[in-house]
């Protein structure tokens, strides 16, 4: 069940009960596409650094391992050792990142596998029965997400039979969930608003998977090559039409600048790889801008990533120390730079919950937005 327990404007502090817990919103989901957080981030990891929901990817789980062995092992939860909400996406994403390994057809998506080039189906029947296998928390309906560029007759076309889509995602949850071999009968179904930047379709869409009465909502097809400007135009157009009282989902997105201004446009849930990839790659989040820890400056900075930040690597090790271990590419430095990177995002949204509490969202958030300037300090 999903309770708003404030608001500011738009802006909406929720809180979410689950089989395996509560959800605090707004929430930033760890993204663990393949049951781990790249950069040998471990899920007790994740419990220091304040993550509250860990998420996966129902394509890539099913390529590997399979989730017929993850069902056997008893669910993802056991599988990963981790206690808390899982959300794991549909595979629909990959009907957009697989391009040229596919075929879209009215029953669903005909794949070649990425990993050995193996022949793949996926409807929304297998996607639900997969998801349930591996026992996640939120399962999201499966989904076309068409190129932000796509021509208005295809994305009409293409919506409608998202649409569709979600009808038989639904019943075949209905059905999966009452079966007494399923792991976790209490699986939640969260719907996906399509539509490209055309904000008519977007809102009809809206309104028709509104009426579906899911247990949350997603707005995906953003942060696909469109600009932010237009991400916020379609926020602005998608959000009132979507149920107030049910979590409102962005799906991949994004930067702390993203994030800030979707929370003010009635967005609660988000996920992106960006601070686990970023981390990777030596760049760390903080309240003064961006920092590339492999540039010279940093050889001989005794100071933490950000002074005052509690995360594992700034409680311990200097930007010189961590600086050299990228430099002489060892894991640790890159593991350090990640969980910095989503300890800022966990307690960036912490900040943002006190905020919305307290009335004063918008103050919060021009005072980050002008912090983060991405100025190197």
């Amino acid at each position: 069940m999903y309770k708003v327990l404030a608001r500011d404007g738009l802006a909406k502090r929720g809180r979410l009960q689950t089989v395996h817990g509560v959800i605090e919103t707004p929430v930033f989901m760890n993204v663990g596409t393949a049951a781990a957080i790249k950069g040998a981030v471990s899920t007790e990891d994740l419990q220091g650094i304040k993550t509250q929901v860990e998420l996966s990817n129902t394509y890539h789980l099913h390529v590997r391992p399979g989730d017929d062995v993850v069902k056997r092992l008893g669910g993802l939860h056991k599988f990963m050792v981790w206690d808390k909400p899982i959300l794991t996406d549909s595979g629909g994403f990959q009907v957009f990142s697989l391009a040229g390994l596919r075929r879209i057809k009215e029953e669903g998506v005909y794949f070649n596998s990425h990993i050995d080039g193996r022949k793949i189906f996926m409807g929304p029947e297998e996607s639900m029965q997969i998801q349930s296998n591996l026992a996640s928390t939120i399962a999201m309906a499966f989904d076309e997400c068409p190129s932000s560029v796509a021509d208005r007759p295809y994305m009409e076309k293409s919506v409608e039979r998202t649409t569709r889509w979600l009808g038989r995602c639904k019943e075949e949850m209905r059905r999966l969930n009452g079966l007494p071999d399923t792991i976790n009968p209490r699986q939640l179904l969260f719907g996906i608003n399509q539509g490209g930047i055309y904000e008519d379709i977007r809102i009809r869409h809206a309104k028709e998977i509104a009426a579906m009465d899911l247990d949350g909502y997603a707005i995906g097809g953003l942060a696909v090559g469109e600009s932010h400007e237009d991400m916020y135009r379609i926020l602005d157009a998608v959000v009132p039409y979507l149920p107030a009282d049910k979590p409102t989902y962005l799906m991949g997105v994004g930067t702390p600048a993203n994030i800030l201004e979707a929370v003010d446009r009635g967005v609660d849930f988000f996920d992106c790889v960006y601070p686990s990839r970023n981390g990777r790659h030596g760049h760390v989040y903080t309240n003064h801008g961006k920092l590339n820890l492999f540039n010279a400056r940093y050889e001989l900075d005794s100071r933490p990533i950000e002074e005052g930040c509690g995360c594992p690597a700034c409680r311990t090790y200097s930007r010189a120390y961590i600086r050299h271990l990228l430099k002489a590419k060892e894991m640790l430095g890159m593991r350090l730079c990640v969980l910095h990177n989503l300890y800022f995002y966990n307690t960036m949204m912490e900040e943002i919950r006190e905020a919305v509490e307290k009335g004063c969202y918008r103050e919060y958030k021009a005072d980050k937005l002008a912090h983060m300037t991405g100025r190197e300090v």
